[in-house]
């Protein structure tokens, strides 16, 4: 499996803990007590949004992917 970096939005929580959003996926979105745990959690979060998509693809056929270079 190839290693990814995402970019994550966190954020404390007013009832406490922290929610963690992947930018690039709006659909992962977790939470956790501490930072650490939040960052843990998005990472599975990350991971299940990638397995549905990947399903979803399947099932659509006709799926191309593309490189693109960051500036």
């Amino acid at each position: 499996m190839d290693t990814m970096q995402y970019t994550i939005f966190l954020e404390e929580s007013e009832e406490g803990g922290y929610t963690a959003r992947c930018l690039e996926l709006p659909a992962a979105i977790s939470e956790g007590d501490t930072k650490d745990e939040a960052l843990e959690n998005i990472k599975e979060a990350i991971l299940l949004v990638l397995d549905v998509t990947r399903e979803q693809a399947h099932i659509l056929g006709n799926i191309e992917k593309v490189d693109v270079a960051s500036a």
